[in-house]
Order: structure tokens, then sequence, then C-alpha cells
């Protein structure tokens, strides 16, 4: 699945740079967004947000609030890249919920393993839902958003478990349990033996 990954930057230069780190991982796809464009980078629901608070022209803790704010990103990984290094100001920009602040002049090794790093850790948490091991109603909602404006054909199929209130009232909520997750082992195994690419697998509801 492509990575999309939006860099906040008024020059070209930083995007320059992650091209050719990632050149060897085509998964990964760069694009850079003028700071006045930021609602087009929310609106896309990218993988990843870079900002090099150096290349931009406005308050980088008013941009991250604005980032958090929006219902679509609230779970988007972040990643500041900046000159400004004294600790008050990198304490702003943590207390933003952004996951990392990197000083200039950067290591391009440490910057691209800790996007490969963020990239597996959103990746993970998303197949390890407490019961189920799949997406909640937040990853679906941002899912069938991207594909929307991608503009692609897609399907989406919607199974439901008929009569599970009254099993769980007669066989208790453990045995329930069970069965919301033999439900969601038997599907995750048919697509994957299905071999078809490109596939999302959501659990819609609490559990």
């Amino acid at each position: 699945m492509v990575q999309d990954v939006y860099i906040i930057d008024d020059d070209d230069a930083s995007i320059v740079i992650f091209r050719e780190l990632f050149k060897n991982d085509p998964e990964y796809q760069f694009t850079s967004v003028k700071t006045e464009q930021i609602d087009i980078a929310l609106k896309n629901i990218p993988s990843l947000i870079v900002i090099n608070e150096d290349a931009i022209d406005r308050d980088v803790v008013d941009l991250c609030k604005k980032i958090r704010k929006d219902e679509d990103n609230t779970i988007t990984p972040v990643i500041v890249v900046s000159s400004k290094g004294d600790r008050e100001h990198r304490l702003k920009i943590l207390q933003e919920s952004i996951e990392y602040f990197i000083k200039k002049p950067v290591d391009e090794q440490y910057l691209y393993y800790t996007v490969k790093n963020l990239n597996r850790l959103l990746s993970t948490n998303r197949r390890m839902s407490p019961l189920t091991g799949l997406p909640g109603n937040v990853q679906i909602h941002a899912e069938l958003k991207k594909r929307i404006l991608r503009k692609e054909p897609f399907c989406v199929l919607y199974l439901d478990l008929d009569n599970f209130k009254a099993y769980n009232d007669v066989y208790g909520f453990l045995k329930g349990d069970q069965i919301i997750e033999f439900t969601a082992d038997t599907i995750t195994k048919c697509i994957h033996e299905s071999g078809m690419s490109d596939t999302f697998i959501g659990h819609i509801g609490r559990r």
C-alpha cells in the first residue's frame, strides 16, 4: 500500500532529500505542500506529515494545533524538523501531540529510520486492536475517504452477525467475543488467500 508523506515546506529542498533517501522504497510517495495549502494535505489524510520549520511562514505551534484539531488527522504522525533546538521550543511542539522533533543539521539515516519506524508502528497498531486485530472506525473512515479522493474504483463489503445480542444473552460476552474473533480471522484468511492486493479490512464498533 502506498505511504503518502506530505512535506510542509515553502521551498523544494526537503522533498529532493526525501526522494533520494527513499529511492529504494517505492511504496513511499512524497508531496511538497506550501503552508497556505495545508488544508489540501489534511484533506488527503496522509500517512505522515513532515514540517520543515525553517521554511514555513507561520508559527509552527499554531500549525501543529491545526493539524491535531482536524478530525481526519488525529492519528496522523507528525515530524517537525527545525534548527530551533532550545528546550522550551521543543516542549511547546511536543505538547501538541507531535511525535518527533528532529534538530538540524539532520542525520539523514536517523531521519530515514524515524520515518520507517513511525510507519511500522502505525501499521502495527492498525493490526493489533484489542479484540480482532483490525482497524477501527477512525481508520475505516480515513481509508474510505482516501480512496474516494483518489477517484479509483473500489468496492465495499459490509458483513454483520445476525441475532448477535441474543447469542450474547444466552452464552455470555466471552463466548460472543470468541465469535467476533473467529469471524475476523475467517474474513482475513479468505482475503489473504484470494491474492487480492490493496485490500483493507476493518471492524466497525467499540470492540
